[in-house]
């Protein structure tokens, strides 16, 4: 069965579902029993849950949230300087 989205006048929106065939116009409210018109929403797709879209979800979400490192990880190779410039060591450090 599919989700759709409807409004109620009283209670605001809600989600019902219903087979695609049999999908009616408007329904009752489950809270006040107004009648309730569908609304033309966007569909709710699945993304199941493989590694490949929890991959895709956090390379989505550190778009906007991205890690942070505070520190290397145990038993790395110690930092190198990325240059040979004796003034660039002056420069203040955050």
């Amino acid at each position: 069965m599919a989700t759709y989205e409807f409004r109620c006048p009283v209670c605001g929106r809600f989600d019902g579902a219903f087979p695609m065939a049999d999908v009616p116009a408007a329904t009752t409210c489950p809270g006040c029993g107004a009648d309730a018109r569908r609304l033309i929403s966007s569909p709710r797709l699945s993304r199941g849950s493989t590694p490949a879209m929890r991959a895709i979800d956090a390379a989505a979400r550190s778009a906007s949230e991205p890690d942070v490192v505070r520190r290397t990880h145990p038993g790395s190779a110690p930092r190198t300087p990325t240059t040979r410039n004796p003034l660039h060591a002056r420069l203040p450090r955050p």
